[in-house]
């Protein structure tokens, strides 16, 4: 079989998955526009979208949480934390190919952590100018931007990737979570953060993962389980309504009944994050983290 940049066809078409990506449109944010109001889709291409991510992904301790003396420690490094996660359940091993696939991916820092052990791992976000910016940390291993502290005033920051990574590793791509290319490919580990619930299909979406994760991989989704109308209509979220005999269905449940033909659930636990907004306004969330092994 021909190879790519040295890697098997069956697991991934470079040119073409690039040409897919390129063009897809991401269906998770096709939404009526509100007058007067802005779109996910916009709010997500923002300069003040990306500085708050860049420093949720990379920010210090002290840059994160400006009071030192107090404040939710647990919460930082949420997506080096998700990548641990993933790296606690996959071991590179026969058979399953050692790639990582990070599906929303924001400005990067799981795809780079994920790099640490398998040979190729992939980012794809719908955010131009969150795939823009990983493009740059990949480039350069680093990026400069700034962080509010009050109104207009800002301080300069400078986010790092870790130097003892791999930063070639990594490709990062735009992309349509609910319509990946058909040639992707398998992958031995995906990652899959605070995604499903801004998701306008998410039951296509998981069952698409069952394509994606060979046999013996691992898959982690993590969620606040926020649903909300402006991403996805009611009749398609995965919980926080009651069925038609008036009982409550809850995201967890219908993952379970969703992912149970293809995966067996290895591990839940609660996980916190923090993302900065000005020196003294943050939003801090606990995410549900599910870990599944690929029958």
């Amino acid at each position: 079989m021909a190879t790519v940049f040295g890697i098997d066809h069956r697991y991934f078409a470079v040119g073409s998955i690039a040409a897919s990506l390129g063009v897809a449109i991401y269906a998770t944010y096709r939404l009526t526009r509100a007058s007067g109001s802005t779109s996910p889709s916009e709010y997500y291409e923002t300069q003040k979208q990306v500085n708050e991510y860049l420093v949720f992904h990379y920010g210090k301790p002290k840059e994160v949480l400006a009071y030192e003396d107090f404040g939710p420690t647990d919460s930082l490094d949420f997506p080096k934390r998700c990548a641990e996660l993933c790296l606690k359940h996959y071991k590179p091993k026969m058979g399953v190919p050692n790639r990582a696939l990070d599906i929303g991916c924001a400005v990067g820092r799981s795809t780079f952590e994920l790099a640490r052990v398998v040979d190729e791992a992939i980012g794809i976000d719908y955010s131009r100018a969150f795939v823009d910016a990983c493009n740059e940390m990949k480039d350069k291993g680093s990026m400069d931007y700034q962080m509010t502290i009050e109104g207009d005033l800002c301080t300069e920051l400078k986010a790092y990737v870790p130097v003892d990574i791999n930063r070639q590793k990594t490709k990062f791509a735009q992309g349509d979570a609910c319509n990946l290319p058909e040639n992707l490919g398998q992958f031995g580990v995906i990652l899959a953060a605070n995604l499903v619930c801004r998701l306008h299909s998410p039951r296509e979406f998981l069952h698409r993962l069952a394509e994606l994760v060979a046999p013996g991989g691992i898959l982690v989704i993590t969620a606040p389980y926020t649903w909300l109308q402006q991403f996805s209509d009611k009749s398609s979220w995965l919980g926080g309504y009651k069925d038609k005999d008036g009982r409550p269905v809850t995201g967890f449940q219908t993952l379970k009944k969703e992912l149970a033909p293809w995966f067996d659930l290895v591990e839940d636990r609660n996980m916190p994050f923090l993302i900065k907004e000005t020196a003294r306004k943050h939003q801090w969330t606990v995410a549900h983290a599910t870990v599944w092994s690929r029958k």
